[in-house]
């Protein structure tokens, strides 16, 4: 047995065989420290399948091996080094829940206090592997130790304190102050408003340290988060911009910002086109004079120093501050206006896309028409530049197209040109057929958006217009796409052109014709490119599907073609073809049969036949049908065909338009038909679905020969042709008859559904309900519904009446009648506050034969098939009633009394 002594901020001893440490959070292995090329072995097995390696035999050990093994002395640093790159990258699967995560955490920390003064490559890798571990594993609360000791730890390593200073040698402490404020960071994203209490020491450091970008961007964070969360809270900022912190003093850490602020709010910029008004709900954050003096000295201190960062935390803290401050009562967005002098000459495409976003959230409150003539100006030369890489070309178009506007017209989410920028001012951005294609696409956008309705006149009569230029366009992109030899990327840049006019362009007919006219030649040409057409057939909008759809029909039916272009002719048919030009087309798909000779040609003539049966097209083809179920080779062909004209025949049109729906079988099956069977059985069959129905029993009635359940019906979607289906559990009654009916409406009043019950002995029952009914859209479906209960009571019916005055001679008669076959009974029932006439007329009296209110009653009721059961309910008293029960049915008498027992609680 080995032992050894650990000593940490909590001293402890560590038994090597298992014992555990006192010291909370301790992990302890349960063998001596692996080696290095075993580390490095587990390393490997571990990055190339973590999932099979966590479960596997080793899994459960890796992290608590880790941790223990940072403290041998037997490995080196750099294998530490690795250890902990492992537990930042896979911290979830080493920490899987918040235990797990405090515990690591807090082994971490211990790890870091025990190390040397000397130099160490470990304590920055430390301090973020502690972080990431209380972050990953959602231990990160006012409830952890760890979390306690990690932010003072932090702070004071950031702030460059004793207690940082004391961290290690001097040489390391820059390094290690820079990763404190990356932690801090880390730890503010993710839980906002956690840094809200340190934002006067945050201020203090910068105006001591200069303009550090760690602590800048820190600084910026933690303000926006702040304001956000106190604006959402209704209040101001509470003196926390002047306030120092009393955590560094030894007081508790303040978690109430991050407490208030749950909801996780990303730093990333927005996209260009304004954000939603009210987004961060800053106008309900009430600020007083001193607060929104404090504010705007704190925001003009981070963007005075702001020149200092590098371009990307430039941009990050120019979008931070201006998140911050719009929608902010009192805070005009003219801080922003050196900043902006400076940057709109900027080379950084950073900061070029922060200013935008600027632009996008105060528009003309911080930007003139000069200024936003100069941006477009600038943007539409530096997109012409002929250097460019293609990336920054393209950012260059999408700012061009995307471009905020200070007064845009229209309505907001509609696409159009920003006002200022002209044909002149985009005549070197016109797309060119030598363009990569990307370029093209994104220059013809802008193209697109140039052209505006009826604006056919030529500037100054000396340049075409730009639809003009647009039409000549396509027209070229459509003749390269046309050769037979031409790259399959041409003829997809040739349609991916032909989708963005068709987008763009979508209310101007002066353009949507000719692009028809020109896809339709296209086909015509090179009818190999159907699969282009059924896709962007897909695509487009009605504005320019139908008349293409027709173009393309005519294309076909009128030119057959030669015998190679004919499957695709069929493919294009299959997707155009509808219940117009009937004649056209049939004739088109005799002509075609006689061709069909290999299996793939027949099936896409049937899927023509099946497009024309979806589309309601009737006689002539099942005379197509008939003759093709004689003419084809292929068996399964044939079968196809004789199926069809099956469902033809016998199908009303929206029936057959569900059966000929998309298929829900796999098509990985060796002939095509029992595929398209299974289609077939999915719409014609009946389908189990989830209950459209809710069933309840209804008042009950004591009345008629049997006794009968009155059924509510509810449906939350129409039903048709509705039947319920019945049955009893055991045989207590005989089977029950389906109750039909021919529609129901959500919302409509139903009347109630009589069942009839027929008991074969009187005992409750649970009937199993399974309705059948059908859709709107012709599907056939079964459900099960919750069971009914039939009670003792609903089986109740009353005698005949008696003749006027010899209501007691018979119910003595019955009374006489039970014995001495049957039995007899006495209970106690307790009355309600209505007493025992409340109780009768609440449940009995139908059944009452002789009444002498409120004292006194002689009940008869009758039991199917054969039985009864009488009650006398005398000399009733405040709290009771005694009842004497007689039944010819011994079988009767538990049930008579747990009814009557708990008629007393209801009365």
């Amino acid at each position: 047995m080995r032992w050894e002594i650990t000593v940490t901020t909590h001293l402890f001893v560590t038994c090597r065989t298992g014992f555990h440490s006192a010291a909370e959070g301790s992990v302890c292995p349960t063998m001596g420290p692996f080696s290095r090329e075993t580390w490095a072995q587990r390393l490997g097995t571990f990055r190339a399948s973590p999932s099979a390696f966590m479960a596997g035999p080793e899994g459960e050990d890796l992290g608590r091996d880790l941790l223990s093994d940072l403290r041998s002395e037997k490995l080196s640093e750099p294998m530490k080094v690795a250890l902990l790159a492992l537990s930042l990258e896979y911290p979830a699967q080493l920490w899987p829940d918040a235990p797990a995560a405090e515990a690591a955490a807090t082994s971490l920390l211990d790890t870091l206090v025990l190390l040397p003064p000397r130099p160490s490559a470990l304590r920055r890798p430390l301090l973020l592997a502690a972080t990431t571990a209380l972050v990953a594993g959602g231990a990160l609360s006012p409830a952890s130790g760890a979390s306690c000791r990690l932010l003072p730890l932090l702070l004071g390593l950031a702030s460059g304190r004793d207690l940082g200073r004391s961290f290690g040698p001097a040489s390391e402490q820059r390094p290690l102050q820079a990763t404190a404020w990356e932690c801090l960071r880390e730890l503010e994203s993710c839980r906002p408003g956690l840094l809200g209490g340190c934002l006067g020491l945050l201020r203090a450091l910068l105006g001591r340290e200069g303009p550090a970008q760690p602590l800048s961007l820190l600084l910026a964070l933690a303000l926006r988060n702040a304001l956000v969360i106190q604006a959402r809270a209704g209040a101001g900022l509470q003196g926390l911009l002047t306030a120092g912190d009393s955590s560094m003093e030894g007081g508790p850490w303040n978690w109430t910002l991050a407490e208030e602020g749950e909801v996780h709010l990303q730093p990333q910029a927005p996209s260009w086109p304004a954000a939603e008004e009210g987004e961060c709900g800053l106008a309900a954050l009430e600020l007083s004079p001193e607060e929104a003096r404090e504010l705007r000295a704190t925001v003009a201190q981070l963007l005075d120093s702001s020149y200092l960062l590098t371009p990307v935390a430039q941009a990050q803290l120019l979008w931070l501050l201006g998140w911050a401050l719009r929608g902010l009562r009192g805070q005009p967005p003219v801080l922003f206006k050196p900043q902006l002098v400076r940057l709109l000459g900027t080379a950084q495409l950073t900061l070029l896309h922060a200013m935008l976003a600027l632009k996008a959230a105060f528009g003309e409150a911080l930007f003139t028409a000069q200024d936003e003539a100069l941006l477009l100006r600038r943007l539409t030369l530096a997109a012409q530049h002929p250097a460019l890489p293609l990336p920054i070309h393209l950012f260059y178009l999408h700012c061009l197209l995307n471009f905020p506007e200070n007064w845009p017209l229209g309505p907001t989410d509609e696409e159009a040109a920003p006002l200022l920028l002209g044909s002149q001012l985009c005549r070197g951005l016109l797309p060119s057929l030598l363009n990569e294609p990307m370029a093209l696409l994104a220059r013809l956008h802008l193209l697109c958006l140039l052209c505006v309705e009826d604006e056919e006149k030529e500037e100054k009569g000396q340049d075409r217009s730009p639809r003009h230029y647009l039409e000549e366009l396509l027209a070229g992109l459509r003749q390269r796409a046309a050769l037979d030899d031409s790259p399959r990327a041409l003829a997809t840049l040739c349609f991916q052109a032909s989708y963005l006019v068709a987008h763009c362009l979508a209310g101007q007919p002066v353009v949507l014709t000719p692009l028809t006219q020109g896809l339709a030649q296209l086909y015509r040409t090179r009818p190999a490119l159907a699969p282009h057409f059924v896709d962007l057939l897909d695509q487009v909008g009605a504005e320019l599907q139908e008349p293409l759809r027709v173009a393309l029909r005519q294309e076909v039916v009128s030119r057959p073609g030669r015998e190679e272009a004919l499957r695709w002719h069929l493919q294009m048919l299959a997707r155009v073809a509808d219940g117009d030009a009937q004649s056209a087309t049939l004739s088109f798909l005799r002509a075609a049969a006689t061709h069909c000779k290999d299996w793939g040609l027949q099936q896409a003539l049937l899927r023509v036949c099946r497009a024309l049966l979806r589309a309601g097209v009737g006689g002539g083809l099942a005379d197509l049908l008939q003759a093709l179920a004689r003419q084809l080779e292929d068996p399964d062909g044939q079968d196809h065909a004789r199926l069809y004209y099956i469902l033809l025949a016998h199908l009303a049109g929206p029936k057959l338009g569900v059966a000929l729906g998309p298929s829900l079988a796999a098509p990985a099956l060796a002939s095509s038909l029992v595929a398209e069977n299974q289609g077939f059985a999915a719409a014609l069959m009946v389908q189990e679905a989830p209950a459209p129905v809710r069933l309840s029993v209804g008042p009950r009635r004591a009345e008629g020969p049997v006794p009968v359940l009155r059924l509510q019906v509810e449906v939350l979607e129409p039903v048709y042709s509705l039947e319920l289906r019945f049955r009893v559990e055991g045989q207590v009654y005989a089977p029950l008859g389906a109750v039909h009916m021919p529609c129901l409406c959500p919302g409509r009043p139903t009347r109630p559904l009589l069942l009839p019950l027929q008991p074969r002995r009187p005992a409750p029952a649970k009937l199993t309900v399974r309705a059948l009914y059908t859709t709107p859209s012709g599907l056939t479906c079964h459900t099960h519904l919750p069971p009914l209960l039939v009670t003792f009571a609903d089986l109740f019916l009353p005698f005949p009446r008696p003749p006027e005055g010899a209501q007691l001679d018979f119910f003595e008669e019955l009374w006489g009648s039970c014995l001495p076959k049957g039995t007899e009974s006495r209970l106690w029932c307790p009355l309600g506050p209505g007493g025992l006439e409340a109780l009768v007329s609440h449940h009995l009296e139908s059944f009452v034969v002789v009444a002498q209110p409120p004292v006194s009653y002689l009940i008869a009721i009758r039991l199917p098939p054969d039985s009864r059961l009488l009650l006398r309910l005398e000399a009733a008293q405040a709290d009771g009633v005694p009842v004497a029960l007689r039944t010819d049915d011994w079988a009767v008498l538990p049930l008579a009394g747990d009814y009557l027992r708990g008629l007393s609680a209801d009365a």
